[in-house]
């Protein structure tokens, strides 16, 4: 079982939304997404943010359930957003999509991607014993 890392004399996680680290336990299987973006399955790109958000996290969650883990199993999380105005949606599509769950977690405020249209990417780690 991955075991979540929040030191007592460090800062709470900003909006106790993430763990400051994530230990993997030994001989753990481990998943690396590629970034993903929010196309859906017949290459279509919703045109708003809210839609992006939503198909990223189908199409992350799709990848995780293909490799035999499911949502407890994200360890680390990484999201380039574009514009800081569109961190909301992000934020909600996350909370909606992983619940409680803390992984370790980075977002990263960004002029573009590299389609103009694109305005989130995500990308993460999970792991398995």
């Amino acid at each position: 079982m991955n075991s979540p890392i929040n030191p007592a004399d460090i800062v709470t996680p900003f909006n106790n939304a993430y763990s400051h680290g994530v230990i993997i336990p030994p001989n753990a299987r481990v998943l690396h997404t590629a970034g993903q973006i929010g196309l859906r399955p017949d290459g279509s790109l919703p045109p708003d943010i809210e839609g992006q958000a939503e198909q990223i996290w189908q199409n992350l969650l799709a990848i995780v359930r293909d490799a035999g883990m499911d949502v407890t199993d994200i360890v680390k999380l990484t999201a380039y957003v574009v514009g800081s105005e569109n961190y909301g949606a992000y934020a909600a599509a996350r909370s909606r999509h992983i619940g409680a769950h803390k992984p370790a977690s980075t977002a990263i405020c960004v002029p573009a991607l590299l389609k103009p249209e694109w305005l989130l990417e995500v990308e993460l780690i999970a792991a398995r014993a």
